[in-house]
């Protein structure tokens, strides 16, 4: 079984009988290091395609413009020049691809100083954040270029590798830097760029010394050493700042999972929704901002109920900003506050109109019983003349009762009336039941006083 299962992978993936010859690959790869006449002004124009491709966010042009670059031609000599121990190579490709990236470049930093569109998008910012998967990407794509120059059936392999790689959007991306002055932009696509570079020769190297070509019969191999051992130093040197630039990426999208976790299962609330969440860093600070729609919720109880809750989903020390009513209102003393938009002002000032509507209301409907309380005695003074005749004076008005020490207050109508002789229960609740009835009040307390 053993047997059976090294002959099916031997099968499969021997090399054996689809090499071409060293001589013959080494001279695919040798006349396409030249960076002369034809392929710099075919680079020059592949730069202005790309930058173009960038400036108006189309992938498609983008695309195109990698596929007409001749840029792998140098990159993969320097790994050629390596594993061969041809050093003149190695320092004429090293040559070539410098004044390449020069020009492109300074290309793209000419069209992006004469283009008036330099807004920032997707494809530029992509550009600017190199990660360790950039340098697998580099890495497996090296190697698969190497192979297929090696290799009697090429196929699209090398404008595969090419697209894969990107090598000419950082250059593009370096020069919009440039041309308006955000060096973080330059610096980040350079690195990009060199990060391909490199792992794309590394990759051709490991190919060469796989596919045991010869190394040049003059070659020194003290130098050869000395170089190889440049060569792994600075593999691992540029890889080193894309491990941490992953980490950080890792860190926030991490940050940001757990942060949708939390709003999707505890921002749930029965008038108000959540309208924006932003997960970010803030001077090493996680933070979570939540803007909030619908009803004002009171900011402590939102505290209290929330802030217990972070530490279940990863999120402890998080700080919690809210906004809502057109206000910020964060968890922490010190936090900075956002302005409020227009419409957020808008429905603050149409919530002040409406309360103090409700508040004029609520006095006007207080005064129209008033006055109403105070015409009602004249009008009916002849009825209770006929009616009751031991009534001499009567008075009737709304009063407010309150019990001593509590805040709730009752309103009621009462009737005040001075009579001549005795004036009895049954005629008290009389007159009541009458006043109730004539003027439409609930309910009227009869109350008699003294001359």
């Amino acid at each position: 079984m053993a047997n059976r299962l090294s002959s099916f992978f031997v099968d499969y993936f021997s090399l054996s009988g689809q090499l071409v010859s060293q001589a013959e690959a080494e001279k695919a790869i040798r006349d396409g290091v030249s960076f002369r006449g034809t392929n710099i002004l075919i680079l020059i124009l592949a730069i202005f395609i790309a930058s173009l491709g960038l400036n108006t966010n189309s992938t498609a042009v983008i695309i195109g413009a990698m596929l007409i670059s001749p840029l792998m031609g140098p990159i993969i000599g320097i790994g050629l020049g390596v594993g061969v121990h041809d050093f003149d190579l190695l320092k004429r490709c090293v040559r070539n691809l410098l004044m390449a990236a020069g020009f492109s470049v300074i290309a793209s930093t000419l069209y992006f100083l004469i283009s008036p569109v330099n807004e920032q998008h997707s494809e530029l910012l992509a550009r600017t954040s190199p990660t360790i998967y950039d340098v697998l990407i580099g890495f497996f794509g090296g190697g698969a270029g190497i192979i297929a120059l090696g290799s009697t059936n090429k196929g699209n392999v090398i404008p595969g590798v090419a697209i894969a790689t990107a090598l000419m959007p950082p250059l593009c991306t370096a020069g919009y830097g440039l041309a308006t002055w955000q060096l973080n932009y330059f610096f980040g696509a350079t690195y990009l760029f060199i990060i391909n570079s490199i792992y794309i020769a590394f990759a051709t190297f490991i190919g060469v010394k796989l596919m045991k070509y010869k190394a040049a019969s003059e070659a020194d191999t003290a130098r050869a050493r000395k170089v190889r051992r440049i060569v792994y130093s600075l593999a691992i040197l540029t890889m080193l700042p894309s491990i941490y630039l992953t980490y950080n990426m890792l860190r926030q999208s991490k940050f940001t999972a757990d942060a949708d976790r939390f709003v999707a299962a505890e921002c749930r609330f029965p008038e108000t929704q959540v309208l924006q969440r932003r997960a970010y860093y803030d001077d090493g600070t996680r933070c979570l901002s939540l803007t909030l729609v619908g009803r004002t919720l009171p900011l402590d109880s939102l505290r209290l109920a929330l802030s217990s809750k972070l530490k279940f989903y990863g999120l402890a020390g998080t700080r919690l900003t809210f906004i809502q009513g057109g206000t910020d209102e964060s968890s922490k003393a010190g936090d900075a506050a956002f302005a409020p938009g227009i419409g957020d002002i808008y429905r603050i000032a149409q919530n002040t109109i409406t309360r103090q509507q409700s508040t004029i209301d609520s006095l006007q409907t207080q005064l129209d019983m008033a006055r109403q309380s105070e015409l009602s005695a004249p009008e009916i003074s002849p009825e209770i003349k006929v009616l009751f005749p031991s009534v001499e004076r009567i008075g009737v008005s709304l009063t407010v009762f309150s019990k001593p020490g509590e805040a709730a207050t009752d309103t009621a109508t009462v009737a005040m009336v001075h009579t001549r002789g005795r004036f009895t229960h049954a005629e008290r609740k009389k007159l009541a039941e009458y006043l109730e009835a004539r003027l439409d009040y609930r309910k009227v307390t009869v109350v008699e006083v003294p001359e």
